[in-house]
């Protein structure tokens, strides 16, 4: 596998790769693929025929001017690892791990804030969609780094997601047929119970359908279905038809790849049915999401920094109405201050919930709070108790 200069790169099984990035300027956004059921981080994406690795063959260039930096995740993506098991709702154990790891390799390379844009194949747009949802929710002090990938993701692109799962029978049987393809046919013979699972696992998709659906205007969707129904013992069918796979939603792109489930996130070149289509979503978001995604990450810092002048607020409050007149702050040993001015750089946004403050005037007789105040971390400070 060779990226579009025609230098090999190796690519991890589980995790991250960065498989291109501009070599003359920083990147601008951040692309990532994440593969489905059975799938891997190349075999996914790779032509069978030509055997071309499009994200990092046919993509760069068409990106040349938007300057991104693509890469693929790996993870376990077995039958197995989409049951319950004796793990429940392993679908939020594998999006909590790339929430994660995608917050570590940004991390590392001082790009938290830079935009993020998915393309997603089969089940691994549930992962992705689990993912964001688990990003959006997280508020709690020491995990709110996390929420970085939620804040910074500007579009994703479904190409065969299974969306739609109002019809319960339906979409069980749509997961047995996504089994038949992608998985050898002597584990859908020999170990049924596998396969059955996964179908009784669907009350837990179609909660990650609905829990998505509260974020998807925040996001620029793009939904790919399959053109060509697939050969399943004797019978064509579409694995995911196109009412499950581009679901009528309001402000979100529709389109259709001339091919079947498995072979519809294969390009074998730039002539290839679809590719056209996908790779001019990839290009136009990337071209709007860095200017967006700066005005969502000023927005955040001024909700934390409002967060926490009013948090400091209350806690004066309560403080002083349970104090003598005008006695009871004083300075502590904390070693945590946050001014209006330091909370609104706070790396990423959300809630300082759960951290216990107090409210410290810039001098003596200050009569009331205000933006000025000094907000203190007195967690460990026994004189609050």
């Amino acid at each position: 596998m060779s990226n579009s200069s025609g230098q090999r790169i190796p690519v991890n099984r589980y995790g991250l790769t960065e498989v291109y990035s501009p070599a003359d300027a920083k990147p601008n956004v951040d692309v990532i693929f994440v593969h489905g059921l059975n799938g891997d981080p190349h075999n996914t994406w790779t032509s069978e025929v030509s055997k071309v690795f499009w994200p990092s063959q046919l993509l760069p260039p068409v990106l040349e001017d938007e300057k991104a930096r693509v890469l693929v995740y790996g993870y376990d993506a077995n039958v197995t690892s989409f049951t319950d098991g004796v793990s429940k709702d392993k679908i939020h154990n594998h999006a909590e791990t790339l929430v994660a790891d995608v917050y570590s390799n940004r991390k590392l390379r001082k790009a938290g804030e830079r935009p993020i844009i998915w393309v997603t194949h089969s089940l691994g747009g549930l992962v992705v969609k689990r993912a964001l949802i688990h990003s959006s929710e997280i508020r709690g002090v020491r995990t709110e780094h996390l929420r970085s990938v939620f804040v910074s993701t500007y579009g994703v692109l479904f190409l065969g997601t299974p969306h739609h799962g109002s019809d319960i029978a339906q979409w069980g049987n749509r997961l047995e047929w996504i089994c038949s393809v992608v998985l050898p046919k002597k584990i859908v013979d020999t170990e049924p119970q596998l396969v059955d699972a996964l179908k009784t696992n669907n009350e837990t998709l179609q909660n990650i359908d609905r829990q998505f659906a509260q974020l998807m205007t925040r996001f620029h969707i793009y939904f790919f279905h399959e053109g060509k129904p697939t050969n399943l013992k004797g019978t064509l069918r579409f694995i995911v038809d196109e009412t499950s796979a581009s679901p009528t939603a309001p402000d979100v792109e529709r389109a259709v790849i001339q091919a079947d489930h498995s072979h519809m996130c294969k390009f074998e070149n730039d002539s290839a049915p679809g590719f056209e289509r996908v790779v001019v979503g990839i290009q136009r978001y990337a071209e709007e999401a860095p200017a967006t995604i700066a005005q969502r990450w000023e927005t955040e810092k001024k909700e934390r920094s409002t967060a926490i002048q009013a948090e400091a607020a209350e806690l004066y409050s309560s403080r002083t109405s349970r104090s003598p007149a005008g006695h009871g702050l004083t300075a502590s040993a904390a070693s945590v201050k946050a001014t209006p001015e330091s909370a609104s750089s706070s790396t990423y946004g959300g809630s300082s919930l759960g951290r216990q403050h107090k409210a410290l005037p810039p001098a003596e007789g200050q009569a009331s709070f205000d933006e000025n105040w000094i907000l203190e971390d007195v967690t460990n400070d026994k004189s609050m108790a």
